[in-house]
């Protein structure tokens, strides 16, 4: 995996850093995580980072098209793997779990309002909000 992401940093025109590959193996094995939760896991696995770096090299990756930025309302800028850039989240409302969901239609049928007024889209993010299974349970 460390081999396949410093491939995608050199592709994306990057250098390959240990705070970068930290962070790729960060948001690979959690996925949906906000900086902050970035910057602890990484501290852990190197030692002293900044909280600045971290934003520095989430950036940098989110430019780059190698992570994906997300922000349901109420959290956190979210970042996950940009592998499947057509997906969609389900997220619950008493734990906060998310996850991803594919496209229902099996495109992005978002990206077509019912008026553009005038803009070039390119993206479109749908949240489905509810409780998840281990939370109806608990209910």
């Amino acid at each position: 995996m460390a081999a396949s992401f410093a491939y995608q940093l050199r592709e994306a025109g990057l250098k390959v850093t240990r705070t970068r590959l930290a962070t790729l193996r960060v948001v690979s094995r959690y996925g949906h995580v906000s900086v902050d939760e970035i910057h602890e896991k990484v501290v852990k696995k190197l030692g002293k980072v900044s909280t600045q770096a971290i934003y520095d090299t989430v950036h940098a990756l989110t430019e780059k098209g190698i992570l994906r930025e997300t922000q349901p309302a109420g959290y956190a800028a979210l970042y996950e793997l940009s592998h499947n850039p057509n997906h969609h989240h389900l997220i619950c409302r008493n734990c906060g779990h998310i996850e991803d969901v594919d496209c229902a239609a099996g495109y992005a049928p978002c990206l077509e309002p019912s008026d553009d007024h005038g803009f070039d889209i390119d993206e479109a993010e749908v949240h489905y909000w509810g409780v998840c299974p281990r939370c109806a349970v608990e209910r």
